[in-house]
């Protein structure tokens, strides 16, 4: 057999964001979001020749926004694109996702709790546009094909891929604006690596259930029920969440000071919005530890977060009110094994 022949295939979705972008010229490193021109995914590839002799590739242009601008409904869309993706016939041995850093990591914990597939999914993404100097993009898209295309890489649910580390999306979170590092597990740390000698390097995998042995299956829905984030700090009340009911919310997560406390006046605003049939989720704001359910949340309905952070802990909380049994215990459950 050729080595051509051995290739993998791997499909290259592209959705924008930084790593779409090119600058004004190669010191633009921020104002790109403003005066800088997106690219289509086969032009950003072409600048970065050596990603198409690592794999046999598949561009398909979905959209070119900044993950600023990622809404449900988009979210429902990539999740049916994926799908379509993934059911060709000859199916792609991974598939690959560009997406701005943004949301990221929300958008891949969603699809790490949706797809219906074996095939390893990569969310990548960059810090630098792809034009300007010591750019991340193209190592970043380089590692995702690798990782995509690597049998270690089936059963470890969706995965992120920036700055040569492999991480979980239910684990992984943004903690820097600008800085090439940014992405990181704080309580878990990455899966593995992506090295510089060309191999992909696992050490551990994900103990939590995910994609695709999930209960969670959002192909044929027209929309995700809206949930809303209320964030604590000194002195807050409940005008946010009064505001959060009167619109519609079908939950709120609480973005509580460590270790998931909201303020006396959120907290009465938070048991008058569960009284009106919205449901609660106590997260932290800290970036790391777990929220632990105590006899009082558990008296007043109120769900623990366990370690997610409170973006996280929307989208599950989200994809739970889909489910025919929505009620406290049953979410709480989803908490605990998701």
């Amino acid at each position: 057999m050729s080595q051509m022949a051995k290739r993998a295939r791997v499909a290259i979705i592209g959705t924008g964001g930084t790593v779409s972008f090119a600058g004004r010229d190669t010191l633009d490193l921020y104002a790109y979001i403003d005066h800088g021109r997106r690219q289509e995914i086969g032009e950003i590839v072409s600048r970065f020749p050596e990603i198409a002799a690592h794999a046999e590739l598949e561009l398909v242009d979905d959209r070119t926004i900044s993950s600023s601008g990622i809404t449900t409904d988009d979210w429902l869309a990539l999740n049916r694109l994926i799908h379509d993706v993934a059911n060709a016939s000859p199916p792609p041995d991974g598939i690959v996702v560009t997406h701005g850093t943004a949301t990221l990591e929300e958008t891949a914990y969603l699809l790490h709790l949706t797809l219906k597939t074996a095939i390893p999914v990569v969310l990548v993404g960059a810090q630098r546009p792809s034009n300007a100097l010591g750019t991340d993009a193209g190592m970043n898209l380089l590692n995702a094909v690798r990782v995509a295309a690597s049998p270690d890489a089936r059963g470890m649910g969706v995965l992120t891929v920036l700055n040569d580390e492999i991480q979980s999306a239910r684990d992984v979170t943004k903690t820097s604006t600008f800085r090439l590092q940014t992405f990181k597990s704080p309580d878990a740390g990455p899966l593995g690596i992506a090295d510089a000698d060309g191999r992909v390097v696992f050490y551990r995998r994900p103990f939590r259930r995910h994609a695709p042995d999930t209960e969670f299956d959002i192909r044929t829905l027209h929309a995700l029920p809206r949930v809303d984030i209320s964030y604590s700090y000194a002195g807050a009340d409940g005008t946010a969440i009064e505001a959060f009911v009167a619109k519609g919310a079908r939950a709120i997560v609480s973005a509580g000071v460590a270790p998931g406390l909201p303020t006396p006046a959120q907290r009465e605003a938070l048991r008058a919005a569960h009284n009106a049939g919205v449901t609660v989720v106590y997260s932290s704001r800290a970036g790391g530890g777990r929220v632990m359910l105590r006899d009082a949340m558990q008296e007043d309905g109120i769900i623990a977060a366990d370690n997610l952070n409170p973006q996280k802990a929307r989208v599950l909380i989200m994809l739970g009110l889909t489910r025919e049994d929505s009620t406290p215990s049953a979410l709480q459950r989803m908490f605990e094994v998701y």
